[in-house]
């Protein structure tokens, strides 16, 4: 069960981690406690399974990569594990992960993300991969739009500022 402190965190938590020299202790200000207290608190839920990863989301766009491409890759089977741990060490893959296909009309088992400041980086891109793997049965999927990305929400009232918290 959690109490309204815990709740308080995960809210401050889930909004984003500043980017500071010392993230936790702006957050604990935040929050009206120590910053020990607050890492106490984390290192908690992370035991418990309350939290059970961090993340973080990088905003390709504001880096200047405004171009994207989705590669589906049919992959052998037993070259599977071999070619997603090539693809995925690539600088230009974001999201690399396994799908089961639909044969016969989709038999592509492996997707990438692929980031590039031009289509045609993204292209040398997926031709550097192929030629790396072997695999060249692929296709791209260029994205079209960007879509506002979101993350689930907890606890949806504001945040509570309790100095007894110490």
């Amino acid at each position: 069960m959690l109490d309204d402190l815990d709740k308080e965190i995960v809210q401050v938590l889930q909004e984003g981690i500043p980017l500071v020299k010392r993230p936790y202790f702006v957050l604990a200000q935040r929050l009206g406690i120590s910053e020990e207290k607050l890492l106490a608190k984390i290192q908690d839920f992370l035991a418990q399974g309350i939290i059970r990863r961090f993340g973080a989301v990088v905003c390709h766009r504001d880096l200047g990569y405004t171009a994207n491409v989705m590669v589906v890759w049919a992959v052998p089977e037993e070259r599977l594990e071999e070619v997603g741990q090539l693809m995925a060490g690539f600088d230009q893959v974001s999201h690399c992960y396994q799908r089961s296909p639909s044969l016969p009309e989709w038999p592509y088992n492996l997707y990438t993300m692929i980031h590039g400041r031009t289509p045609e980086e993204c292209y040398r891109a997926v031709k550097a991969l192929s030629q790396l793997s072997g695999v060249t049965d692929y296709q791209m999927l260029f994205s079209v739009e960007e879509l506002k990305k979101t993350s689930m929400k907890y606890f949806s009232e504001p945040p509570f500022h309790h100095a007894s918290h110490w």
